[in-house]
């Protein structure tokens, strides 16, 4: 990466968590892409899809991306824009982080927030503003995060290989938390293409309707989708666990509080279907998931008890103890 930050993003490294799980004849691994530069893995896909747009002639420094995001992927265009000199409008609706929100403005993103649609579909709402922004502005362009193949070809060419060289190719079950499914979907062209024995383990929200799943309200941004993106037609995760919210909170808080690791809620609930799935994995497996991104937008939301009991309607955990029961990982 060259020292503007405007080529591929940097490496992140793949450790060994021995403190998370009372389970010691499995082997646990999480890639830490909360360090990219935007805190998050959408570093990866901001990076590809803005490249590609780069290369292809249709975008020129001085010129707009409008996009369509719920917080990770519009703090990382609005990074990946700023250093290319190019405008950059994030379309968000009343669920997005505000700390997110922040962040993009302070590094010069415009943000255009839709109010509550009638019908209750956010992500609809979002990419029908994202067109009328794109027919306002002559020249813009989407990167639509949603059904580009320059997302999952992110995660193809840089997030699978990287797990499988530091896991020395030995892997056998990765989880991912899905929204766009983007990531999902680049890790699942690597494992077929090399065929891998990896099993692939989709993580959603419940409310979400990806993977025939029941659509339902949603306070935590970031995972899930309330529409079908057009890239998940094509992901066929091996196994999906689908987690409530008040889950994903306690999957945090037993991640920071056992492995000094403070995450996202997408990790949380990736935390909480591992330790659904443990009593099924066999002894000397390898598993491994990814931390998607920073819990420092989150300190709000998913580590204030009050935001909790007040939206969520239930009691967080006080300790590492009581979270591994609300969770009922035993």
């Amino acid at each position: 990466m060259n020292s503007a930050g405007t080529l591929s993003p940097f490496k992140s490294p793949t450790v060994k968590l021995d403190r998370l799980f009372d389970a010691p004849g499995i082997e646990v691994f999480a890639k830490l892409d909360l360090l990219q530069l935007s805190g998050s893995t959408k570093e990866r896909t901001a990076g590809s899809l803005v490249e590609a747009f780069m290369e292809s002639g249709a975008l020129q420094p001085g010129g707009m991306i409008v996009e369509s995001t719920s917080g990770n992927l519009g703090i990382a265009l609005s990074r990946q824009c700023v250093v290319r000199g190019i405008r950059f409008v994030a379309v968000v609706d009343e669920n997005a982080n505000q700390s997110a929100l922040q962040i993009m403005r302070a590094y010069g993103a415009e943000v255009d927030l839709v109010r509550n649609p009638p019908d209750g579909n956010k992500l609809a709402a979002r990419r029908q503003r994202v067109q009328q922004l794109l027919a306002g502005n002559p020249g813009a362009v989407t990167t639509n995060q949603y059904g580009s193949p320059h997302n999952p070809q992110a995660h193809y060419s840089s997030t699978m290989p990287e797990i499988m060289e530091a896991l020395d190719g030995r892997l056998d079950m990765l989880f991912v938390a899905t929204s766009t499914t983007g990531t999902l979907l680049g890790c699942q062209h690597y494992i077929r293409e090399q065929g891998l024995a990896t099993g692939l383990v989709a993580v959603d929200a419940q409310g979400s309707v990806l993977f025939d799943g029941k659509s339902g309200n949603r306070r935590l941004p970031g995972l899930g989708a309330g529409a079908m993106p057009e890239l998940a037609l094509q992901a066929e995760p091996d196994r999906v666990y689908r987690i409530p919210e008040i889950q994903m909170v306690r999957g945090c808080r037993l991640l920071a509080r056992r492995e000094g690791i403070l995450a996202g809620a997408s990790t949380g609930a990736i935390v909480a279907a591992m330790g659904r799935a443990l009593p099924d994995i066999p002894e000397g497996a390898r598993i491994a998931f990814l931390v998607h991104d920073s819990g420092v937008p989150y300190l709000n939301t998913v580590y204030n008890d009050d935001w909790v009991r007040e939206n969520l309607g239930e009691e967080p955990g006080t300790d590492s103890g009581q979270v591994m029961e609300g969770l009922s990982i035993r």
